[in-house]
């Protein structure tokens, strides 16, 4: 039986759908389909109650920032919900904590603004949305921004551009922890293209 790593997803007002659903679907079948027992995936909102993600979709949270368990991986979505965020303190702060617990700390799109202000993303590469590359710029001056990349690699920070490459770069931590064989049966099922990094 495999070690089980808790990966918990922050959700929010207005978080891209496929930020967070794309990894929650790679993570959740190789936990279960590919190496059952090796992931467990939550979602974790700011406060207890359904979140509105973008174009309206209602999701429910399983935690809230109060009662989430203890995370080995933590993944922060983007979406416009982020704009907001990056002057919420709470919210900075939780991300600070937690990061500061995990194995690894993951971002999709815009997500890599909430790790800049966290101050996570300090001396290291980084990349996110094509649209806000300027802006994690701007956020993060110390940190080497990355354009036209799916994702990069820090050992523990690992961030994504936009979007459907956060389902490459969860594919890539999939063959990371588990092995490529295991990314590359996780990609077969999900029918989605693998390329070993």
């Amino acid at each position: 039986m495999p070690t089980t790593r808790r990966v918990g997803i922050f959700i929010f007002p207005e978080v891209e759908v496929l930020d967070f659903c794309g990894p929650f679907e790679v993570f959740s079948v190789a936990g279960r389909q590919i190496v059952p027992g090796a992931f467990e995936v939550c979602l974790i909102a700011p406060a207890p109650g359904a979140v509105a993600a973008r174009n309206g979709l209602s999701v429910n949270p399983h935690f809230s920032f109060a009662d989430a368990p203890p995370l080995d991986l933590l993944l922060i979505p983007g979406g416009w919900g982020t704009r907001a965020l990056v002057n919420d303190a709470a919210t900075i702060d939780w991300i600070a904590e937690r990061a500061a617990a995990a194995e690894l700390v993951l971002s999709v799109c815009t997500g890599a603004l909430l790790l800049a202000k966290a101050r996570l993303l300090n001396g290291q590469a980084a990349t996110t949305h094509h649209g806000a590359l300027d802006l994690l710029r701007s956020l993060a001056p110390d940190t080497e921004v990355r354009e036209n990349t799916r994702y990069v690699d820090n050992g523990r920070i690992i961030t994504s551009a936009g979007i459907a490459a956060g389902i490459d770069m969860s594919l890539h931590v999939v063959g990371r922890l588990l092995g490529v064989e295991a990314a590359r049966a996780t990609a077969e099922f999900m029918e989605y293209p693998y390329f070993e990094s």
